[in-house]
């Protein structure tokens, strides 16, 4: 009898625990906006994008496999062609032309994430605060990490002897259903 129960017991785990991973959602991004903010001795400036994608599994109050990109080359300034073209530069865009950031997982509410940002072709893992919120199956990610371009060995962009400043403002707003 003893045996009999330890078996129907582990039947009841394994299906418990299968039934778990079946019910976990796969997400997609609907839209994606990010932004990066900078200074420069002369201006401030911002390059943003609307380009990119976004993939992770729901699993209840639980974001895992998160997996965030967007083309290098797609981040616009405001600053126009000139600007750009430097970032793009300093971004080695065109030899690591996707920026990513991935992370095990993530809750619903507000927390704060650790993941890997991969830009310039340099890889760095890095805490994020994000807010996390589900409206009708409906979520929406936001998030701003403080970065230093130096760290993913990137040279500051410059142009006739005035670089920017090293210190950026990543600033992401998904949303994925």
């Amino acid at each position: 009898m003893k045996n009999y129960m330890f078996k129907l017991a582990l039947v009841f785990v394994v299906m418990c625990t299968g039934l778990t991973n079946l019910s976990a959602q796969s997400v997609t991004g609907k839209s994606v906006k990010i932004t990066v903010e900078g200074t420069s001795p002369m201006h401030n400036w911002t390059m943003s994008s609307s380009s990119g994608t976004f993939g992770a599994e729901v699993n209840g109050n639980v974001i895992n496999k998160v997996k965030f990109t967007t083309p290098a080359q797609s981040l616009k300034s405001t600053k126009g062609k000139m600007m750009d073209g430097k970032a793009h530069e300093a971004l080695k865009a065109k030899t690591a032309p996707t920026i990513s950031f991935t992370a095990a997982s993530m809750k619903l509410g507000k927390s704060i994430i650790t993941g890997t940002m991969q830009i310039a072709g340099k890889s760095k893992n890095i805490v994020v605060p994000v807010t996390v919120s589900n409206a009708n199956g409906i979520y929406t990610i936001v998030g701003s990490a403080n970065l230093k371009m130096s760290d993913f060995g990137m040279q500051t962009p410059g142009f006739m002897g005035v670089r920017t400043g090293d210190a950026v403002t990543v600033k992401v707003h998904i949303t994925a259903n």
